[in-house]
């Protein structure tokens, strides 16, 4: 089965996109969809709720939930695992990113990777942030309002001040 879902959350109306291999796309408030949504199956009304309580301020890394990364190149594959793999009120550069993919000095290269994330927010994009922590681009409508806005929900912390960002 194939569809689309869209879903209530705290920011505001989010969607999810599956195939028989896992969630094949995500997307948060102002993103435009066409079609008719279907009835999620099971697993993937189970990653609705997570989602939908992940942006409700539980702690959820939601590293579980299969995705369907077809046609994703490999860079972006290894940039989404790091990203993936960084908990709820953490946050980390670019650069470290690049540093933990193995290619120091791709900052930019993992920010284009990160612009392209077809799976806000189960790939937490929202949680790399510019050198120095600097909050810089963010691709998903609402830019950095929405970046801030959901890096607060999650109670993160400056990187290099440790105290709340919010």
């Amino acid at each position: 089965m194939t569809g689309h879902a869209l879903f209530d959350t705290a920011i505001g109306q989010c969607g999810v996109a599956w195939g028989p291999s896992g969630i094949t796309a995500a997307w948060l408030p102002g993103a435009r969809r066409t079609g008719s949504p279907a009835k999620p199956p099971p697993a993937v009304a189970e990653a609705i709720r997570r989602i939908t309580a992940l942006l409700a301020g539980e702690k959820d890394d939601l590293r579980d939930i299969a995705l369907d990364p077809a046609g994703v190149p490999e860079f972006h594959l290894r940039v989404y695992e790091v990203t993936r793999a960084i908990p709820v009120g953490d946050v980390l550069t670019y650069g470290e990113v690049a540093r933990r993919v193995g290619q120091p000095g791709s900052a930019q290269a993992v920010g284009r990777a990160l612009g392209r994330n077809p799976f806000p927010p189960i790939v937490p994009c929202h949680r790399v942030m510019g050198a120095d922590g600097r909050m810089v681009g963010f691709s998903a409508p609402g830019g950095t309002t929405t970046k801030l806005r959901m890096l607060a929900i999650e109670g993160a912390a400056d990187p290099y001040g440790q105290e709340a960002l919010f």
